[in-house]
């Protein structure tokens, strides 16, 4: 990849491992590009990358309960953020579920892709969009939905 990303990397109690065995299993993605951490997730990744002698730049922020999840938020809105990986519990409830729906929709109004399973992780990391210079995501627009200009934008006219 020729640009330097800064990704965002938040995993709930139950999905900490995961994520740190998502992590390494794309560490040479990864390693180039700044990840931006929620705290505990941010130190187990940093932990597990120095014990196997991987080399990234990791920022960790508070823990998710203390703000963390905040704090990324208002980095998508700065337009810091490329991507976020958020690994949901999507079983327990939790504490500060405000702050974790609060990112999630500063990520879809800011038109920062978010992945919230490996499995999407793994297709954007992959995606060639990344390289592409001629390539600019659309702008989200919010306007209201008239049935009659669509159907006759698209041709579709009864």
């Amino acid at each position: 990849m020729k640009k330097t990303l800064t990704i965002a990397l938040v995993a709930h109690d139950n999905r900490k491992a995961d994520m740190v065995d998502w992590c390494f299993y794309n560490s040479d993605f990864l390693k180039p590009h700044h990840l931006v951490c929620t705290g505990t997730t941010g130190k187990l990744i940093q932990e597990a990358y120095e014990s196997k002698g991987i080399n990234a730049k990791i920022t960790r922020m508070n823990s998710g309960p203390l703000g963390g999840d905040a704090e990324i938020a208002a980095m998508v809105v700065r337009k810091e953020i490329d991507l976020a990986i958020f690994l949901i519990d999507d079983l327990n409830a939790q504490p500060h579920e405000a702050d974790i729906m609060m990112l999630l929709r500063q990520c879809r109004v800011h038109n920062v892709p978010i992945a919230c399973n490996r499995y999407s992780a793994d297709l954007m990391l992959t995606s060639s969009l990344w390289d592409e210079d001629d390539y600019t995501p659309a702008v989200p627009t919010y306007v209201k939905f008239d049935r009659e200009e669509f159907e006759t934008k698209y041709g579709l006219k009864r």
